[in-house]
């Protein structure tokens, strides 16, 4: 498989507050890629990087970001205009910021594909009934009709599901797009997802803080810790065995069907303008040494599966080998 976005070395900014350090990810042709850490990880941030649409106050100090070999980071703001909508699409978790309030939804959808393509408003408005289909809106055509306040808040955010799936994107970018929904529309937003994938072979990068949408739906998981990735590779090997205290502790507090307790992380993330040398999760980590508080830790390949950014691993990894 071919990569279609590679992200090397990069840091962001909000003010001069430093959120994001040394992100390093790739995603392949088809491939579906799961980001998961608490709140205030800096998934968001990430996410908005790699769109390009960040907030006023933040910006890149260090490093690039490729789509196709391109960097989004060097491309005019009308080279990004056609490529969002078009090759990339975005679904929010908070559907307000793609739906416009004041345009009924028929428009909306009108407007996203006669921007991107040659298409007549009634082949426009059959698509995206199709589409809102697709996503389980069964009242297709009342909702074209319809103002974005007078739909209910899972509605809306299909809507904005399928006007992100519309133009069938080569890269999906979603950030906690389940949210708002109930179980068995999460269940019904996910395979849609994987058909679109399956259908157009569209790589996906969702955010999500369910690791059941984890499990079924990615192929590879990205772990985020105080703006950092500290554990990153294959679902089968970071689910089934994990090896960062901190991802060993977020699997652990998740509840479980046999009846045993959840363990909740004792303490609470840093806060992004603490300043600490060392590993940001030693504070909270059981496992952590004298050397985790003073030393950098950086994502480093540990056998043939992840790259994991922990002291501890590395010891007993080494120690294993001897």
């Amino acid at each position: 498989m071919n990569t279609i976005l590679k992200v090397e070395n990069l840091y962001v900014n909000n003010a001069e507050v430093e959120i994001l350090r040394d992100i390093s990810l790739s995603i392949k042709k088809g491939e579906i890629l799961g980001i998961v850490g608490e709140s205030g990880s800096g998934k968001s941030t990430l996410i908005r990087a790699l769109i390009q649409m960040m907030e006023n106050s933040e910006y890149i100090t260090n490093g690039d970001i490729y789509f196709k070999d391109k960097s989004l980071l060097n491309m005019s703001s009308r080279e990004l205009r056609s490529l969002k909508g078009n090759e990339i699409g975005v679904i929010f978790q908070n559907p307000g910021s793609t739906l416009n309030p004041i345009r009924k939804i028929g428009k909306q959808f009108v407007e996203v594909l006669k921007s991107h393509s040659k298409i007549s408003k009634k082949e426009a408005l059959n698509k995206a009934k199709i589409m809102l289909e697709k996503v389980n809106l069964k009242d297709a055509e009342c909702i074209l009709h319809s103002y974005p306040f007078e739909l209910s808040g899972g509605m809306k955010q299909r809507v904005a599901m399928a006007l992100a799936m519309i133009m069938e994107p080569e890269l999906l970018v979603a950030d906690e797009p389940t949210s708002a929904l109930d179980v068995t529309v999460q269940a019904q937003v996910v395979k849609e997802m994987m058909k679109l994938r399956d259908g157009f072979n569209t790589s996906i990068i969702i955010v999500t803080h369910s690791m059941g949408v984890v499990s079924h739906m990615v192929d590879k998981v990205a772990v985020m810790y105080a703006g950092s990735i500290i554990e990153y590779g294959d679902k089968e090997y970071i689910l089934k065995n994990p090896k960062h205290p901190y991802t060993k502790a977020l699997i652990n507090a998740i509840p479980k069907l046999d009846g045993r307790v959840p363990v909740g992380i004792e303490g609470n993330p840093p806060s992004f303008k603490e300043s600490l040398d060392g590993c940001r999760f030693a504070p909270r980590c059981k496992k952590a040494s004298i050397g985790c508080r003073f030393k950098e830790q950086k994502l480093k390949h540990i056998g043939s599966e992840r790259f994991i950014a922990c002291t501890y691993v590395e010891e007993m990894e080494h120690k294993q080998n001897e």
